[in-house]
């Protein structure tokens, strides 16, 4: 998406993006997501990251669900003052280049003065290989990642930062649950979120398939388990739900046109559907689930007007269909709660 402004052009020293069809499939022609680079974690040891206000900056984007988490619950704590934000995206002339700062006056990062996130990657690590992703966590006081690990990013968000979190903020990585919550996201990862990803990428129709039945055996687990639960683990939202909430948005308004054949679209699990939408409606979920501009990434408007004969669906429909008030539909998942009218556990 383009901010509209005048084009700027990359640096000419600067790399382009690896393509996971070429570097991330194996000799069975299965998707293998490259690791996380930068994996320091926010603690107390002499090597550890330390959680300090106005230190940090998240970098992520309204298509990637891997970043929409930490939106998510960087809004939901109440770390907006804690942690700054860019909101990066992919314009056409520099989609090669990935991540850029598309929305910014003149494509500059106000504090960093970066134009590409592949920059911050570089400066940190020159001789980094790898795709340069989002979440990003840079240092403004270095202008350096320190941290890209989207499976332990909101997890340090919710222990680490909880002295700048907002007085009233909701303990969504409660101690007791921990152990269980980790144990719940490991198995989200490759069951779940990632399958999206296994079948879109996948090489062979092997592991196609395999991803295929991994991910709607997957839907019907959580659908038997959201049967007398209003959410994961009872009564509250946890950073689990988090997970499982931005998948779920992105899968019938745009990850279905890349996967192939379709088994059940989400709306059809009554209990899935409404769970999403009773998240939806929380304010932290909502403003950062850019419904819209999920449905319309990768669409092809110039071939409504150019005579092209055949256009996806989305391309000819997103901007006709009002996402959120189909999210909004009101639903009754609080009769399973014991604390109907509470959605959050509190410190």
């Amino acid at each position: 998406m383009s901010c509209g402004c005048d084009v700027k052009t990359p640096e000419e020293n600067l790399k382009k993006r690896p393509n996971e069809i070429k570097v991330e499939i194996d000799e069975r022609g299965a998707f293998q997501r490259q690791p996380n680079r930068f994996r320091t974690p926010f603690g107390n040891g002499p090597d550890d990251l330390k959680a300090e206000s106005g230190r940090y900056r998240l970098f992520w984007a309204k298509g990637c669900h891997w970043s929409n988490r930490s939106s998510i619950v960087r809004e939901l704590l109440g770390l907006e003052n804690a942690v700054s934000i860019n909101l990066v995206g992919r314009s056409p002339e520099n989609s090669a280049y990935g991540w850029e700062c598309v929305y910014d006056k003149d494509r500059r990062d106000p504090v960093l003065g970066v134009q590409f996130l592949s920059e911050l990657y570089y400066r940190t690590d020159p001789s980094y290989t790898g795709r340069c992703t989002v979440p990003a966590l840079v240092d403004v006081t270095t202008g350096k990642v320190v941290n890209n690990d989207y499976n332990r990013l909101t997890n340090y968000l919710e222990a680490a930062f909880r002295p700048f979190q907002k007085p009233d903020a909701p303990d969504i990585y409660p101690v007791p649950l921990r152990k269980n919550i980790d144990e719940l996201n490991d198995w989200l990862f490759p069951h779940v979120n990632n399958a999206t990803y296994r079948m879109m990428f996948a090489q062979s129709v092997t592991a196609y398939n395999e991803a295929f039945d991994d991910f709607y055996d997957s839907l019907d687990l959580l659908e038997k388990r959201l049967e007398d639960k209003r959410f994961l683990f009872g009564d509250y939202v946890t950073d689990s739900d988090v997970r499982l909430f931005v998948t779920l948005a992105r899968f019938d308004t745009h990850y279905y046109r890349n996967i192939g054949p379709i088994k059940h679209r989400i709306v059809d699990y009554k209990n899935l559907w409404e769970y999403a939408r009773d998240l939806y409606v929380i304010p932290a979920f909502r403003n950062n689930t850019y419904l819209k501009d999920i449905a319309s990434a990768g669409t092809h408007k110039e071939k409504l007007t150019d005579g092209s004969n055949f256009i996806d669906f989305n391309t000819r429909f997103a901007d006709q269909i009002d996402y959120d008030a189909v999210w909004s539909v009101p639903q009754n998942r609080s009769r399973l709660s014991r604390t109907p009218g509470e959605k959050f556990l509190h410190y």
